[in-house]
């Protein structure tokens, strides 16, 4: 298998989870049928549009980028680590489709309550990652054709 078909199989899973999730809350008005039902139809569609970004945006040449700058970011802080960074990126890149449409300061929120969730081992606080996170859905935004969120870029 190529790196870019895991490119893609790491899209389309992300797109997958997301959609699956949102099938499900949908479905579940109708029911437990229903929930199932939105699960899988909701799965199906999330891992189209998890691939239609990594068919986009590569998401090794995406953290290859970052990696390769996050120091030179404003918003870097001394003494912080790759380590420190990677996290808040791939937050941006497995949100961007959760949220595709929204500008990312509609979301801003949202997101900013849902870090420490996903953080893994950062040990940025939402205001030192709320940069990096936008690097990252920005950089996504501006390699899909279109301005979906209406944003200008």
């Amino acid at each position: 298998m190529t790196d870019i078909k895991k490119d893609h199989s790491i899209g389309a899973g992300t797109g997958a989870v997301g959609g699956a999730m949102a099938g499900a809350a949908v479905g579940s008005v109708a029911g437990p049928i229903g929930t199932v039902v939105g699960a899988v139809a909701g799965a199906a569609a999330g891992a189209k549009a998890g691939d239609a970004i990594a068919e986009r945006v590569n998401p090794t040449e995406y953290n290859s980028y970052f990696e390769q700058n996050y120091r030179n970011a404003p918003y870097y802080s001394a003494g912080r680590e790759w380590s420190d960074y990677e996290p808040a990126y791939k937050y941006g890149y497995d949100t961007y489709d959760k949220y595709r449409g929204q500008s990312f300061d509609t979301v801003e929120q949202k997101l900013g309550q849902e870090w420490d969730a996903t953080k893994a081992n950062s040990r940025l606080g939402w205001s030192e990652a709320k940069g990096a996170v936008r690097d990252g859905w920005h950089r996504i935004e501006r390699a899909i054709p279109g301005d979906a969120d209406g944003d200008g870029r």
